[in-house]
């Protein structure tokens, strides 16, 4: 019984005797983007400790297409988000009770949309006759599906609609919900749930400031936030308006906006406050407000700049060029998209028709249930 099987593994089964509670989640995490930091953080808020188990390549090409991201940079992404307390290589594409046991997780969570392996099977089914899978809800208005369809369209003007270039659907066609590209409705709710609570500067911190447009978080950009909150203790991150990143990389970029943009910045645990709508250039009152101590730019510089806009930094004394030895870039996760259209477009396309098929074999066996319940309340009448 399953309180056998988790005193087995030096798990009590009742929360109310345990110092910490132990929570398990895991995926593919291709492109984290902030639907995977939310999943993350509700499954953060059912427990106390977060284990995160990232698949292999190997297992992303075989289960789900060829992944964007190396497993090196995947896991590196997900040890990023402040809510991860743990992140396990290599874990099965199917979740096993037994990998769950090892690491005394004693449920895993995952959001209320479909995952399934290559030969269409629920990954979840086991923890689930188990007893031991609880859900959260998904983010709705993204997905990996929507964001490489997204950079498949790169070609035309920076649009989340949908399009048989993207391998997505056409809005005609009968689409996954689960990966069907719609707006996100941005809440002042969500800002909320992504901020770290009462995280004011505290007399004494280093603070450091730095701006840009973090289109689709990845790890260059992962590599320079910690290289930055290095450079003192309190690190400070703008965000361009949207129209700013348009006139400076071009019609195509960017490829969130900012709603979406803001909280992915949120969800790494080396930033502190986010700048939203950030001045371009940098401006004496923002230094002033913040009291910031130094201002810090990566050796890589998305898009084309122009301008000095660090120049009133520069005159103060106060500016530094850092190095976060990662020259990875967005435009660069564009080109690896770009470069493998077909593949890509082959992926989003397999991906719907797998889900869609399971989404029928569903709605077959809700059909039938009802049917049959239906019969049984006749006969008894």
């Amino acid at each position: 019984c399953l309180q056998n099987r988790l005193e087995s593994s030096g798990i009590n089964a009742e929360y109310g005797d345990k110092k910490q509670v132990r929570v398990w989640c895991d995926g593919c995490y291709d492109i984290m983007h902030f639907g995977h930091a939310n999943q993350l953080r509700q499954a953060k808020a059912m427990g106390d400790y977060l284990i995160v188990g990232v698949h292999t390549d190997e297992e992303v090409r075989l289960n789900k297409g060829p992944p964007v991201l190396t497993e090196q940079e995947r896991y590196k992404m997900v040890r990023s988000v402040k809510w991860v307390d743990e992140v396990v290589e290599g874990s099965p594409y199917v979740t096993e009770l037994e990998t769950m046991d090892k690491y005394r997780a004693e449920f895993c969570v995952h959001g209320d949309d479909i995952t399934l392996s290559a030969d269409g099977t629920d990954t979840y089914q086991i923890v689930k006759d188990a007893g031991r899978y609880k859900e959260c809800k998904r983010t709705q208005g993204v997905s990996t599906t929507d964001l490489v369809g997204r950079m498949l369209l790169m070609t035309r003007a920076n649009s989340t609609s949908q399009s048989s270039d993207s391998g997505i659907p056409s809005q005609e066609e009968f689409v996954s919900p689960y990966t069907k590209a719609c707006n996100l409705l941005q809440t002042n709710n969500k800002i909320t749930q992504f901020s770290s609570p009462a995280n004011e500067p505290r007399p004494g911190d280093r603070i450091v400031y730095t701006a840009g447009a973090f289109d689709l978080m990845h790890p260059g950009l992962v590599d320079f936030l910690e290289a930055a909150k290095k450079e003192g203790s309190y690190l400070i991150v703008g965000l361009y308006e949207d129209h700013v990143v348009n006139e400076y990389k071009g019609s195509q970029y960017p490829v969130q906006i900012l709603q979406e943009r803001v909280l992915s910045v949120l969800a790494n645990r080396n930033v502190d406050e986010v700048l939203i709508g950030a001045p371009y250039p940098l401006t004496e009152e923002v230094l002033d407000h913040f009291k910031i101590d130094v201002v810090v730019q990566g050796m890589v510089h998305e898009g084309d700049h122009e301008s000095d806009h660090y120049a009133v930094a520069r005159k103060r004394g106060i500016f530094k060029e850092i190095d976060s030895g990662n020259p990875l870039k967005t435009d660069d996760l564009v080109l690896r998209i770009i470069r493998n259209r077909k593949l890509f477009m082959a992926r989003n396309r397999a991906k719907q028709i797998k889900e869609l098929n399971n989404i029928k074999k569903m709605q077959e066996i809700e059909a039938a249930n009802a049917e049959n319940e239906a019969e049984s309340s006749t006969s008894s009448n």
